[in-house]
C-alpha cells in the first residue's frame, strides 16, 4: 500500500517544507509516502467561500483513484491517539487498498462533492493549525505510526 498526503497549495514557509519532507523521507523507509499538492485557487477575492470550496473540490476529485481509501483531515474528524493511528494504518495496509489517501483542504474546508467521495475523517486535535503546519504534524503522525508498528523506540507512551 501506497500512502499520499494530499494538500491543496504549496508550502510556502521554508522550514515547514524541509521539516515536513524529511518526516515523509524517513516514512518512506518503511512504506511507500508522497505528498501531492494541489493548486489552490487564483484570484478568490470575487468568489464567495463555497465557490472556492468547491472549485478546490473539483480539484481534488480529478486526483482520486476510484480505488483509493479516502481520508479527510477534518476537525469534524474521529480522534485518535498516536497507536490508534498505527493500529489504523496497519489495518489499512491489509485490507488490500493500493493507496490511502489523507487529504488537507483548503482554507474554508472541503466541498460537499468531497465530503461524498471521504471514506473516513480523522482529526488531528480540537485545535486550529495553519494548513502548513497541518502537513508537517501528520507527516511525523506517519512516521509515528511506522515506527509503532515496528516496536522502535521512537515513540514513548
Amino acid at each position: 500500500m501506497k500512502i499520499t498526503i494530499m494538500a491543496v497549495g504549496r508550502t510556502t514557509t521554508p522550514y515547514i517544507a524541509k521539516a515536513t519532507d524529511d518526516y515523509i523521507g524517513r516514512a518512506c523507509h518503511y512504506m511507500p509516502v508522497e505528498m501531492l499538492t494541489v493548486a489552490d485557487i487564483r484570484q478568490t477575492r470575487s468568489l464567495t467561500m463555497q465557490q472556492q470550496r468547491d472549485k478546490e473540490g473539483e480539484q481534488l476529485l480529478q486526483s482520486f483513484q476510484p480505488s483509493d481509501m479516502v481520508v479527510l483531515l477534518d476537525e469534524h474528524g474521529r480522534e485518535m491517539t498516536s497507536r490508534q493511528f498505527a493500529g489504523y494504518i496497519e489495518r489499512q495496509a491489509v485490507s488490500g487498498r493500493r493507496r490511502l489517501v489523507f487529504v488537507i483542504g483548503g482554507p474554508y474546508g472541503f466541498s460537499d462533492a468531497v465530503r461524498s467521495r471521504a471514506d473516513a475523517m480523522i482529526s488531528l486535535s480540537q485545535m486550529t493549525f495553519s494548513h502548513e503546519m497541518v502537513r508537517l504534524f501528520f507527516a511525523e503522525q506517519i512516521y509515528r505510526a511506522m515506527t509503532i508498528l515496528r516496536g522502535e523506540p521512537y515513540h514513548h507512551d
